[in-house]
């Protein structure tokens, strides 16, 4: 039955549980398992090295965190899989989470503004009570998702998502603090070609394109706050036979 939770390799007990329950220190990856297999698996893993060394001070090998995912999924072949890893009573501890899959929205998103920027926003971590509160609210006025701005309205990314736009020309991504987003890193490694800039609110309605990027896949950008955004189908064909294109890593 889905969902499902372990750490560290077996169904956790109630003890178990409790740090990183009370405790709102650790970081994350979310991945889309299709048949067994993830895009970006590297990437994925990296993420938590990295980020492991930063928080906890020692590294996370990459064959650990594979097999405790391979445990936890036992015979589902497609499923949405998050890693948690946070400092247990035994040390650094891997909670791996197995849900239904999911696919990315094809219809126009609505994305309401809002200003906040995430604090250490380089790491996935555990720290969304905010990015929760402001979807909520977003969602409470018919939107899909906030976006995260700072005082002066540059862009930075959405709650749960990175920021793709298309100026006419070329693809360009926020050039502000944000999360290095696995799908973000992922088309970047297959040629997508697209810049860094400052793009700030009042810009977005004129690009030919604004798209929201994240585990889920590529999904376009239809209005911010009362504001439409031109949806542009050829472009938003490119960029997702682009993603489609990305070979699968098997677990």
């Amino acid at each position: 039955m889905l969902p499902r939770t372990e750490i560290d390799g077996h169904a956790p007990s109630a003890a178990e549980v409790l740090p990183a329950a009370l405790v709102n220190y650790g970081h994350v990856t979310v991945m889309q398992v299709r048949d067994r297999a993830v895009r970006g698996l590297d990437l994925h893993l990296a993420r938590l090295d990295a980020a492991n060394r930063e928080l906890f001070g020692v590294g996370l090998d990459g064959g650990r965190v594979r097999d405790h995912v391979r445990h936890a999924l036992a015979d589902t072949a497609d499923a949405t899989v998050r890693v948690t890893v946070f400092r247990g009573d035994g040390g650094v501890s891997v909670m791996v989470t197995v849900r239904p899959p999911e696919e990315a929205a094809t219809t126009p998103q609505g994305l309401r503004s809002v200003v906040y920027r995430r604090p250490v926003p380089h790491i996935k971590h555990t720290g969304t009570f905010a990015q929760i509160h402001y979807g909520r609210l977003a969602e409470r006025e018919g939107f899909d998702d906030a976006l995260l701005v700072d005082h002066e309205g540059v862009v930075s990314e959405a709650g749960i998502a990175n920021v793709l736009c298309h100026d006419g020309d070329a693809f360009v991504w926020p050039d502000a603090p944000a999360l290095p987003g696995i799908t973000m890193r992922l088309l970047d490694r297959a040629g997508l070609g697209a810049r860094r800039r400052t793009v700030r609110l009042a810009d977005l309605p004129s690009f030919a394109a604004v798209f929201v990027t994240n585990s889920r896949g590529v999904s376009p950008v239809g209005r911010v706050d009362d504001r439409t955004v031109p949806h542009d189908t050829e472009i938003f064909e490119r960029v997702t036979g682009l993603y489609a294109s990305i070979p699968w890593d098997p677990l």
